[in-house]
């Protein structure tokens, strides 16, 4: 395969210039063209230029733009970086190349400094010997040539880097004899740490608590040595001698020895902080190529562990302050309630969390309906999510109340149906959608006496597919979820055989499957509840979301972005609302404008009270007073269906008066209504001045494993896809309420 080629158009004496849009453009100044491919060596290119300009190699670095991206100088600096250049512009013909003058550095003066590997080889020439890495740091100015400290984004062939400004060259001075003095012992092991590194040598320790450190080089017979000990009557730490002469020649350290977790987690903290999911295989990456040291990945880990630790906190602190954290809650937010169970070693069992706001705005606006789920947590002890949801009157998802369990068990679900019956202040019967399993049928109809319990369609149809056990092919899988689902949505009970008998033509097992699924509490056709056409218990996937952002967090850091997230939805929600000047909300305003559509074509025919007769492809009776048609969409969305529409005009009344309270822009302000109150001192201690302070909670047991965590219903989405069918037209993309056919 022929050698990539560009021609770098080569230009000095200019001076660069920012345009509006802060763009560089460079001015001024002569301007040479030389051609650039594969074989090319960095040396030799670097030659040619000097003599083309009469400069010195010396002083000048050579400098391009990415494509597309005049903001931002990359420098050449070794081969690597001449290859990315010439991969970068591959697509290009010419690449504009720019050589700056810089002041020549004089070399540090070590002439007063112990002698060390450094006086013998120079930083890059310690780390020759090992693997080159995959890709340098890149050297990045601006147009008046100063170093910009923020890391750029490059392709995905260059490693994430490091944004040190002076890497290990600063840390080449920092033992500079007998007499330096350090403010403790950890500040005079960690110089030593960063000393060490700089001058590519191991070392161990002989003498080392809080009075006394006596240090030695690693290698064998190698005479280097240092020893300080704490000045009396204070914590100072003062070298009192020191041996500065290695005589271990090419034993420069290449593995990660002296590069303990604590020194990992110093390095990358700044960056851990800009970029939260940095990988410890790139942690593993950039040390190599900043500092020639070789970590494995379980140092790097450990090193991101405590780094992630240090700026977000303790994890076992955040437990401790759990009874205060709770107080605090209901403190600043009264009528919520937080309330938390440890085990009889006072180890975290369960959290429960329900604020004010959000009761009192499902109580007020929303539909009596409540969506319960589960998410498990990534953190550093595991965990699961267990969160009740609502609809508003907008179809939006509306957080009622969540807990954070140390499994999820048919133990820890009752507990948390208990906490929400007791934050609950209705007694409206309410109908939940959540998993026929986890001890969910049993504990909803015990605690929640009246409610109904509508199971997951989405947990029903992996279920089905988990217990066939004959052999079906993908399509059949298909065909059968696809009459399942259509069973589960048919409004009456000759469409709910119709649909089933088409599962027994393929399976009789997954038919008597069917049958013995308990269809009363799932099938549209046959629910006594109102669970307003939601037929799947994951309607919370915003909420969802928020807790997968902020589950690495220790706990009660994690509580209070969970908080600020729902009054941040509150506020924009309600802000919002303000500004609809219609009767219902806009999505149930939509939903009413499609049904009103078709309700013309209608023949009307009163047949006595408030019963109606309605014609048109098939005879539908409609009953005023019961807010009921034989069709069932009525029933089922709480919005007057085709039918319905066209008895209210024919009556002459607004189809408005005949649509669920829920749905109207003034139910939908009283959900939003309430606010979360901010709650100070989240991120400090907590004054220990409650009784609760005396109560003791301890991490829970379980561990995160080692390996990539497993992620929730893997698989679910695939068997979940579906195409609608119109089963008045038979055509396919829409049911029949959406029809358009007119016949």
């Amino acid at each position: 395969m022929a050698a990539k080629r560009v021609i770098a158009v080569c230009q000095s004496g200019g001076e660069f210039e920012t345009d509006k849009d802060g763009t560089f453009l460079y001015k001024g100044g002569d301007a040479h063209a030389i051609d650039v491919d594969d074989q090319t060596k960095f040396d030799d290119f670097k030659k040619e230029i000097a003599e083309m300009f009469n400069l010195s190699m010396n002083t000048m670095s050579i400098k391009y733009f990415l494509p597309g991206n005049k903001k931002t100088l990359i420098t050449v600096s070794n081969e690597k970086d001449l290859k990315r250049l010439i991969k970068f512009h591959g697509n290009s013909a010419t690449v504009d190349v720019f050589i700056i003058m810089e002041e020549e550095n004089a070399a540090p003066d070590v002439s007063n400094m112990p002698a060390s590997r450094s006086s013998r080889t120079t930083l890059s020439e310690a780390v020759a010997p090992i693997d080159p890495p995959l890709a340098s740091p890149l050297d990045i100015v601006d147009a008046n040539n100063n170093h910009i400290d923020a890391p750029i984004e490059t392709p995905t062939e260059i490693s994430s880097v490091l944004t040190l400004s002076k890497s290990t060259q600063q840390w080449q001075n920092t033992i500079t004899g007998v007499g330096q003095r350090f403010s403790g012992v950890q500040e005079f092991r960690e110089t030593i740490r960063k000393y060490a590194i700089a001058h590519q040598f191991a070392f161990r320790y002989y003498k080392n608590d809080s009075n006394r450190v006596t240090v030695k080089c690693k290698v064998e017979g190698c005479p280097w040595r240092i020893h300080a000990s704490r000045l009396s009557t204070t914590q100072l730490i003062c070298i009192k001698k020191m041996n500065p002469t290695h005589t271990c020649e090419g034993s420069a350290l290449s593995t990660g020895h002296q590069a303990n977790r604590s020194w990992v987690a110093s390095i990358i903290k700044e960056r851990l902080k800009a970029f939260p999911h940095y990988k410890p295989k790139d942690i593993v990456t950039d040390i190599k190529q900043e500092f020639g040291i070789q970590l494995n990945y379980s140092q790097a880990w450990r090193g991101k562990e405590i780094a992630r630790e240090q700026l977000q906190g303790s994890y076992k602190v955040a437990y401790s302050q759990l009874p205060l954290f709770c107080n605090r809650i209901m403190e600043t937010n009264p009528g919520s309630l937080a309330t938390y169970s440890t085990k009889e070693d006072s180890s975290f069992h369960r959290l429960f969390i329900a604020f004010h706001a959000c009761l009192c705005g499902f109580v007020q606006g929303c539909r009596p309906l409540l969506f319960l789920d589960s998410l498990p947590l990534n953190s550093k002890y595991q965990g699961t999510l267990l969160a009740a949801t609502a609809a508003d009157g907008d179809d939006g998802v509306f957080p009622v109340a969540f807990s954070v369990v140390d499994a999820e068990t048919d133990e820890n679900w009752y507990w948390f149906l208990l906490q929400l019956k007791s934050a609950l202040s209705t007694s409206c019967p309410i109908t939940f959608v959540a998993d026929i399993q986890k001890g969910l049928r049993e504990s909803i109809s015990e605690i929640f006496k009246g409610s109904y319990h509508g199971y997951c369609l989405r947990y029903l149809t992996e279920q089905l597919i988990r217990d066939l056990k004959g052999q079906f092919s993908h399509e059949m899988k298909r065909l059968m979820i696809d009459d399942l689902h259509n069973a589960a949505l048919a409004p009456r009970p000759e469409l709910f055989q119709s649909y089933i008998e088409s599962i027994k033509k393929i399976s009789l097992e997954a038919y008597n499957w069917v049958i013995q699924s308990e269809p009363q509490n799932w099938a549209n056709a046959y629910f006594p509840g109102a669970r307003y056409n939601h037929m799947t218990s994951n309607f919370g996937e915003l909420f969802y979301s928020w807790v997968s952002d902020a589950n690495e967090l220790p706990i009660t850091q994690m509580v209070d972005v969970i908080r600020q997230k729902i009054m941040e939805l509150i506020y924009t929600r309600r802000a919002t609302s303000d500004q609809w000047l219609t009767r219902l909300t806009p999505c149930m305003e939509e939903k009413l404008a499609k049904e009103g559509m078709n309700f013309r074509r209608f023949q009307v025919l009163l047949t006595t009270g408030s019963i109606f007769e309605v014609h048109g492809e098939s005879t539908e009776i409609v009953d005023m007073d019961r807010w009921d048609c034989s069709c069932k969409g009525w029933q089922l969305s709480a919005v007057p269906c085709s039918h319905a529409i066209a008895v209210i005009t024919c009556i002459g009344r607004s189809p408005y008066d005949y649509c669920s309270r829920y749905f109207t822009t003034e139910s939908y302000r009283l959900t939003y209504a309430e606010s979360i109150q901010p709650i100070p001192d989240v991120e400090r201690p907590l004054r220990k001045d409650s009784s609760s302070a005396l109560v003791t909670v301890t991490p829970p047991p379980t561990r995160r494993p080692p390996g990539r965590p497993t992620t929730k219903k893997v698989g679910s989405q695939e068997i979940m896809k579906r195409q609608l069918q119109c089963s008045r037209c038979k055509g396919l993309g829409h049911n029949k309420s959406t029809c358009k056919e007119l016949l």
